[in-house]
């Protein structure tokens, strides 16, 4: 059995496909009015698609990366296979399967042009993981191996979509084939990290963390002294990044080890996959020593038993009570 993260509070909600992540309940004051399916709305069990160069509509508008673009209605029927075209190439690293991609999109419907969803209009980047459960298959297929700084645009038909039963809560039907530009502004993958200058760490009382950017988890002395009573939330990268809000979802690497023995209780590095999770459904210090923090960042929070697990630990953590806990957390990107 896959081992879970410990520092979640709360089960957080699964990744949507077609609104993303920004889009979510747990981030309803951002939501757009479109619906969220979830993956399993998805077709599944559908063997791989050929990947052919068309037919595609035209984008008639918007021909710039990062400009919203409008993609012409369909002319004729589309392909019964996945049909992908690099509108415009990028130089960045290329997406691999089980990475996380950050992207501004727009899908339609191929017959009537109708938009389903657009990211633009909102001005917040869909932050989504390419993988199998995880999005739509059509998704998948299409945008892995495409580099950061391309445009792409795909038709999906619904054995890669949404399957013959469609999705009457976006207004898709079992037959409609979709059509998406996506503008790939950035990917993460379990060898991401902290993007920044290095910020001395001075105090012998508290602990040092490595600053080694190689997708390796960096190490952490804990000092030979008494833990702080109250939160400490440091930074050793300072990324130039956007600030975390208090209701920010975000994409970490992290490592926990307890201040008493130094002994690792729970990493994304261990797991070889990255984390996602609101401020708001994980641990008091975590939500508090995060927000404020840039993106692109490495900070080491130590968080007092009060503003962590108290007396009562997760069951099998290998956290006793009223254990100071130790982390290191890269953030990556918020959603």
């Amino acid at each position: 059995m896959r081992r879970r993260s410990v520092i979640l509070a709360a089960v957080p909600a699964g990744l949507v496909t077609l609104a993303g992540c920004g889009d979510d309940e747990s981030d309803s004051s951002k939501a757009s009015d479109s619906a969220s399916p979830s993956a399993s709305a998805s077709a599944s069990a559908a063997p791989p698609p050929k990947i052919v160069d068309g037919p595609l509509p035209a984008v008639t508008a918007g021909v710039k990366f990062g400009a919203k673009p409008t993609v012409a209605k369909g002319s004729g029927e589309p392909s019964k296979q996945l049909a992908v075209k690099t509108l415009i190439a990028g130089g960045g690293s290329p997406v691999a399967e089980g990475d996380y991609i950050q992207a501004q999109y727009l899908g339609q419907i191929w017959d009537t042009a109708k938009v389903l969803d657009n990211s633009y209009d909102r001005k917040t980047a869909l932050l989504t993981q390419i993988a199998q459960g995880k999005t739509i298959e059509g998704w998948r297929y299409a945008l892995t191996g495409k580099k950061v700084g391309s445009r792409v645009e795909f038709s999906v038909p619904p054995a890669w979509g949404f399957g013959k039963a469609g999705n009457a809560q976006v207004g898709v039907k079992g037959t409609d084939t979709l059509v998406f530009v996506f503008d790939i502004q950035d990917t993460f993958g379990p060898k991401s990290s902290a993007k920044g200058k290095k910020v001395a760490q001075g105090d012998a009382d508290l602990p040092k963390v490595g600053t080694n950017t190689d997708g390796k988890a960096p190490s952490i002395e804990v000092p030979k002294a008494d833990p702080p009573k109250k939160l400490v939330a440091n930074y050793v990268i300072e990324g130039d990044g956007d600030k975390l809000a208090a209701d920010d979802t975000v994409l970490v690497q992290y490592k926990g080890v307890l201040w008493d023995t130094g002994k690792e209780f729970d990493s994304s590095y261990g797991r070889k996959e990255l984390t996602s999770f609101s401020l708001q459904q994980v641990v008091k210090g975590w939500s508090q020593g995060m927000t404020g923090k840039k993106v692109g960042s490495r900070i080491v929070i130590v968080v007092p038993p009060k503003l962590g697990y108290g007396d009562q630990p997760p069951a099998g953590s290998g956290i006793k009570k009223d254990s100071t806990m130790v982390f290191t957390v890269d953030i990556l990107a918020k959603m």
